[in-house]
């Protein structure tokens, strides 16, 4: 017979309920926490206090800049414009005669130099002078039948008188022949203004040059039959030449306009640069202004007068010549402005309306002006600056007002050192 046996005891723990797992993995984490927290501060501790490496920024540099100084003067303003040249007088010559041409000058060629005066085209006389010879007797006829009529007059009014009677002014005209006195008269007078004519038609046979000129065309030869609308050649003055110039009418205020003969106009420079050369020019002078805006609206017109434009005279032989039909451009002096300063347009800034100059603390001062005149390379400035005051000529990257400044001794100075400055301001930007 078999007794039940009791179970061995075991050796492996009893297992933990889940609270108390629960609970040591709180107290792990806690405990981790706590070391990493301490660390931290341990670490914040150490870096507040201590010691830090401060980088210093570099002191800023101040700017090395060419300087010119400000002086009041006295300016005369100029206006540029431009134009093309025309002739002060042109002519084409037309004959009052009709006839064939027997001879031509020999100046009468395209370029040909004439004096006024001189004998050009001569057309055939003959027939002028034939003519001249037939008014001739008619006017002797004429004079003869005049002292017939007058002859018989007097033998009327010895008549009269031995009659003795009283008759009716018509009828006392008629019987003392007093209208066929003055018909005979007439026709003599007719017949002496009818030799005048033909005396003048044959001087007309020489055709002769009206004024100092140069041959611009050359329209008939010898042997040609001309009548009274034949044009024979076209004439240009030589003694003065005229300027068509266009200017903006704000710009008149400054000029000299004569409205008057005798009055004496702004002085004016004519370049032209292609067919002279850039240091050659011409002189004359403003003698009207048009009535009329040019075509555009937006331009008057200047009327200006060069003396011997092609250098005939012998105190102009070096001079270059202006010829007709030649755009050319050209420098009118006007008023001259009293105590501005004078400044080239590339030392202007912001739009013209500013200057850069160096103040007495030797920093960037950037200066509003008023400009009052604008030329073609400076301008005048009336308001804005002070005589003696630093005029700032060189280019600044970046201008900022207050900006230090160092004066450069010599012109051009140390250009590596502005490159080297350039460069450290781009560093510490």
């Amino acid at each position: 017979m078999t007794t039940a046996q009791s179970p061995e005891p075991s050796n492996s723990p009893h297992p933990k309920s889940w609270p108390s797992k629960l609970l040591g993995g709180a107290i792990k984490l806690l405990l981790v926490l706590l070391i990493v927290g301490v660390a931290m501060a341990a670490y914040k501790y150490q870096m507040d206090t201590s010691p830090k490496a401060q980088r210093q920024k570099p002191p800023r540099q101040a700017k090395l800049v060419r300087v010119l100084p400000l002086v009041k003067e006295r300016c005369p303003t100029v206006v540029e414009a431009m134009g093309p040249v025309v002739p002060a007088r042109q002519v084409t010559l037309q004959p009052q005669v009709s006839g064939k041409i027997v001879s031509l000058s020999e100046a009468l060629i395209p370029g040909g130099i004439v004096q006024a005066g001189e004998e050009l085209i001569a057309i055939d006389p003959r027939d002028y002078q034939v003519l001249i010879r037939q008014r001739e007797g008619d006017v002797a006829l004429a004079r003869k039948n005049l002292k017939v009529e007058q002859g018989n007059q007097a033998v009327a009014q010895q008549e009269y008188e031995l009659l003795g009677e009283v008759i009716a002014d018509e009828d006392r005209e008629l019987v003392l022949r007093e209208p066929q006195l003055v018909s005979a008269e007439a026709a003599l007078e007719s017949a002496q203004a009818a030799l005048q004519k033909a005396e003048l038609d044959l001087t007309r046979c020489n055709i002769s040059v009206p004024f100092n000129a140069i041959i611009q065309e050359k329209l008939v030869d010898v042997g040609a039959t001309v009548s009274l609308s034949t044009p024979l050649a076209t004439l240009t003055a030589t003694d003065e030449a005229w300027i068509e110039l266009k200017v903006p009418t704000g710009l008149l205020k400054w000029l000299t306009i004569p409205q008057k003969n005798g009055e004496v106009g702004s002085s004016v420079k004519i370049y032209n640069t292609l067919a002279w050369g850039p240091n050659r020019y011409r002189t004359g002078r403003v003698v009207r202004l048009y009535g009329e805006l040019e075509s555009g609206g937006k331009l008057a017109q200047l009327l200006v007068a060069v003396e011997d434009p092609f250098c005939l005279k012998p105190e102009n032989h070096d001079q270059p010549k202006l010829l007709i039909g030649s755009f050319v451009s050209a420098k009118i002096e006007g008023r001259v402005l009293e105590d501005v300063f004078s400044v080239e347009w590339p030392y202007l800034r912001d739009n013209n309306s500013a200057v850069w100059v160096m103040d007495d603390a030797n920093e960037l001062d950037i200066r509003p002006v008023e400009v009052v005149f604008s030329g073609p390379e400076r301008a005048f400035i009336s308001e804005g600056l002070t005589e003696g005051e630093q005029l700032v000529i060189t280019d600044i990257a970046a201008p900022v007002a207050g900006m230090p400044l160092r004066q450069a001794e010599v012109e051009g100075e140390d250009a590596q050192q502005e490159t080297q400055m350039a460069l450290d301001e781009g560093k510490d930007q």
